[in-house]
C-alpha cells in the first residue's frame, strides 16, 4: 500500500550561507531521497510517508539550485551537490544512512556510497544518469550538433532568457513528461505544478544555464570498482532518456559486487513517482537486508 502526502512540510538548514529546504519524517534508520534534475522533494511525495510508515526515519533535501532551496550563481557540478549531502549528514543524521536517488540524484547516490562508505549501509539507483550532463564524445550525429546549438543559445545573454521562458512553460512541462513517463497517468497537475513553481524563483534561469553548461562529473564505471555496500538498481525500460542498456554494467558487476537489478516495465525515467505501488514494495523488500545490522 502506498501512502500519498501532496504536502510536504518543509524545513530549512543553512548551508555555506545559502538556505537548503528538507524534510524528515519517521524514526529508524535514516534514508536520504535525492532528487534528479529539475525535480524537488515534492517529487518524493508518494514515497516519504510509505517509507516512513515502515519503520524508518525518511529525509529528502532540495539540492542546492532546485526545489525551494537556494539557487545563487555558482559553478555548479557533482561534487558540489557531493560536499551538500555529506555536509548535510554530518550535521543532521550522523550514522549510517540508505541513500536513495532518481537521475543525477542517482549518480549523487553512487558517488556518496562509494567515495564514503562509512556514512553509506547501501544505496537505491532509480534509472541512473550516467553524467550530470551528456558527455559530447558519447553523442551522435546530429543529435551532438543539436545539443551544442541548444547549450549556445542556453548560455547566450541574448537568448538564453527566451529558451528559459519557453522550457518552463507548462505545457512545455507536460510534453516532456509525456515524453519520459511510461505511465501517463502519473502525470497530473500537482506534478506540473511540482515542477514549475522552482522556476519562478529569483535566479532559476541562471541555475538552468549553469547546470545545462556544468561538467558531467565521474562515469558509473569509475565509481563501481570502489563499492563496498549493498546496491540496488531499479530501471524504467521505457525510459528514453537513460535508456535500459544503461543497466548493463550493474549486471556485470553483480557478479563481484553485492547488487540487483530489477527492471520495471511500461514503465519511464521517475519509477518512484509512476509506479510507487510497485517501486515502495521493491525498496522495503531489499531494506529488509538491514533490518539485523
Amino acid at each position: 500500500m502506498t501512502v500519498t502526502q501532496p504536502l510536504l512540510i518543509h524545513s530549512f538548514w543553512s548551508w555555506r550561507g545559502h538556505r537548503i529546504a528538507y524534510t524528515a519524517q519517521g524514526t529508524g534508520l535514516p534514508i536520504v531521497l535525492l532528487h534528479g534534475f529539475g525535480a524537488s522533494i515534492g517529487h518524493w511525495r508518494k514515497n516519504i510517508p510509505t517509507l516512513a510508515a515502515a519503520g524508518y526515519h525518511v529525509y529528502a533535501l532540495d539540492l542546492l539550485g532546485f526545489g525551494a532551496s537556494a539557487k545563487p550563481d555558482l559553478p555548479y557540478s557533482m561534487e558540489l551537490w557531493q560536499e551538500l549531502v555529506q555536509d548535510f549528514w554530518a550535521e543532521k543524521i550522523q550514522t549510517a544512512a540508505v541513500w536513495i536517488g532518481n537521475s543525477i540524484g542517482a549518480l549523487l547516490t553512487l558517488m556518496v556510497v562509494t567515495r564514503t562508505p562509512a556514512i553509506a549501509k547501501g544505496g537505491v539507483l532509480l534509472n541512473a544518469a550516467g553524467g550530470l550532463n551528456h558527455r559530447p564524445e558519447e553523442l551522435r550525429f546530429p543529435l551532438k550538433q543539436i545539443m551544442a546549438v541548444f547549450t549556445h543559445l542556453v548560455s547566450s545573454p541574448l537568448t538564453g532568457e527566451l529558451v528559459f521562458q519557453w522550457v518552463r512553460q507548462k505545457q512545455r512541462i507536460r510534453e516532456t513528461l509525456a515524453q519520459v513517463y511510461g505511465n501517463k497517468a502519473a502525470i497530473t497537475e500537482e506534478l506540473v505544478e511540482i515542477l514549475h513553481t522552482p522556476s519562478l524563483d529569483p535566479g532559476a534561469r541562471t541555475v538552468f544555464s549553469r547546470v545545462l553548461t556544468a561538467p558531467p562529473g565521474p562515469h558509473p564505471a569509475e565509481l563501481l570498482p570502489d563499492l563496498q555496500v549493498p546496491l540496488l538498481v531499479l530501471w524504467g525500460e521505457a525510459d528514453p532518456w537513460t535508456p535500459i542498456k544503461g543497466a548493463q554494467i550493474y549486471r556485470q558487476w553483480a557478479a563481484s559486487k553485492d547488487i540487483t537489478v530489477i527492471p520495471l516495465p511500461a514503465t519511464g525515467h521517475c519509477p518512484h513517482d509512476e509506479r510507487p505501488e510497485l517501486v515502495n514494495p521493491l525498496i522495503l523488500d531489499w531494506l529488509q537486508k538491514f533490518s539485523c545490522s
